[in-house]
Formats: C-alpha cells, sequence, structure tokens
C-alpha cells in the first residue's frame, strides 16, 4: 500500500503541471506609463465670475509645473462647475510637481490661497486612454465639449471591452461628432470609462443625438454595450480662453 502512495505523490505534481494556466486580468496590461489625471471644481455660486478671472489670469503659475491638456467652464449636466485634464508622465513626475508647488511662494500667495476660499469642493480621478484611442485635437478652436461618462458593470475590458469600443466608435464617424479621447480609470470610481467629444454647436450636438436614434447601425452598437452598463452622465463645457483645447 505505501508504495502505490508515493507513485501516486509522484504523479500529483505532473498531473497539476498540466492544468491549463487561468488569466486573471480583466483587461490587457497597461503599455505606457502616461496618465492623465481628471479634476472636477465646485465653486461658490457668487464667486463663479471670479474665480474664472483669477484664473485665467494666473494659470501660467501653475502650468509652469506640468502640462494642461484642458480647462472647461461646465454649462449643462453641473451648475457652477470647472473641469480640467492634466497629463503626467509617471506618479513620481506627478509627486514632483505637487511639491514643487508646495514650494512655490508665486502660486501660493498670488492664486491658490485667493482660488481655494472660493471652492466648494474639489475631485480629482485617475485615468489612462484606452488601447485603442489616442489624445486628439479639435479640428478647429472653438465649438463645445461634452464629456461623457459610463459606470460599467464589473468585470473590466475583458467583459465589456469590445462592446464599449463598438458603441463609442459607431458615433465617430463623418457625420458626428469628433472624439477627442477615451479613457478608462485607475483611481476614482472603478470600471468608468470616458468619452471626450468636439461638436460645432450644442444645437449640432443636439442634431446628431436625434440622428443615431434612427441610425441602425449606432443603435445596434449601443444595444450590445448597454447590457454592460450600470448608469452614465454628461456634461456639456465650454473651453476657457486660457485652456489649450478651445
Amino acid at each position: 500500500m505505501l508504495k502505490f502512495r508515493t507513485a501516486a505523490l509522484l504523479l500529483k505534481p505532473a498531473a497539476a503541471a498540466a492544468q491549463p494556466r487561468v488569466r486573471l486580468s480583466s483587461c490587457p496590461p497597461q503599455e505606457h506609463t502616461t496618465f492623465y489625471e481628471f479634476r472636477t471644481y465646485s465653486i461658490r455660486p457668487e464667486q463663479n465670475a471670479a474665480f474664472l478671472k483669477l484664473t485665467n489670469e494666473k494659470i501660467h503659475l501653475r502650468t509652469a509645473h506640468s502640462e494642461l491638456i484642458g480647462y472647461w467652464s461646465v454649462e449643462y449636466g453641473g451648475l457652477n462647475q470647472v473641469f480640467h485634464i492634466w497629463k503626467y508622465d509617471s506618479f513620481s513626475q506627478r509627486a514632483a510637481v505637487r511639491a514643487a508647488l508646495a514650494q512655490d511662494p508665486s502660486w501660493i500667495s498670488e492664486y491658490i490661497s485667493k482660488a481655494i476660499p472660493m471652492l466648494t469642493s474639489q475631485d480629482n480621478e485617475v485615468t489612462y486612454l484606452v488601447p485603442w484611442s489616442r489624445l486628439q485635437k479639435p479640428p478647429r478652436d472653438g465649438g463645445v465639449y461634452e464629456l461623457a461618462s459610463f459606470q460599467m458593470r464589473p468585470g473590466g475590458p475583458a467583459v465589456w471591452g469590445n462592446a464599449f469600443q463598438a458603441a463609442i466608435t459607431s458615433h465617430d464617424a463623418p457625420g458626428y461628432g469628433k472624439l477627442l479621447g477615451a479613457f478608462h480609470s485607475e483611481f476614482g470610481a472603478l470600471n468608468q470609462v470616458h468619452a471626450l467629444w468636439w461638436f460645432e454647436s450644442a444645437d449640432q450636438r443636439a442634431e446628431i443625438r436625434h440622428k443615431a436614434h434612427t441610425d441602425a447601425r449606432v443603435v445596434a452598437a449601443v444595444r450590445n454595450s448597454v447590457v454592460h452598463l450600470d448608469s452614465q452622465r454628461n456634461r456639456l463645457m465650454f473651453p476657457c480662453p486660457f485652456s489649450p483645447m478651445k
């Protein structure tokens, strides 16, 4: 009997080694370290104009430290709010930027000490571009921007990535809006994806919205994606005069 037990024990590791590996990752590995920090500030209603004026005058103190992608005032989908995107090459770079700002006397005295009392809240989110998206510039200056945010069901891009891509790219076609970037969250609400769009005007965006409802190609793609969706929200935004994306 002992001989049979010994043989079984010797065979057991070989049998285990023959089992296929199970992939636990819910998404493709991140291929680069560049990330984008989304920031949303809520402003005291009576201070909204003053905050925008101060930021317009002093934003150079902040952009001296890291790259600003865009800065917008929210018109629909949030009152008395601004939304801005900052680009970083790594988390260590961001840490160095924050440390430098904390030691910058001009930033502290001329801007942040005056701006903070004008705000009621601040929020941020770290995002990466999804693998199939690249950050684009708008076709021209002017126009309006829409940030569409989707809270997807848990499971990650391995579950809903293809359906989400099909739904977004179905709208990124001639006669529709211009997709400037698609992002997924790393810190903040997880399983969240965002699409940043450009339109010539709010009226053009409304026309495109109605057009999409009767486009069989778009409807089919959206129906396949919506089964993975928990909730969504959007914001229509106007670029501030100092925004690189105008």
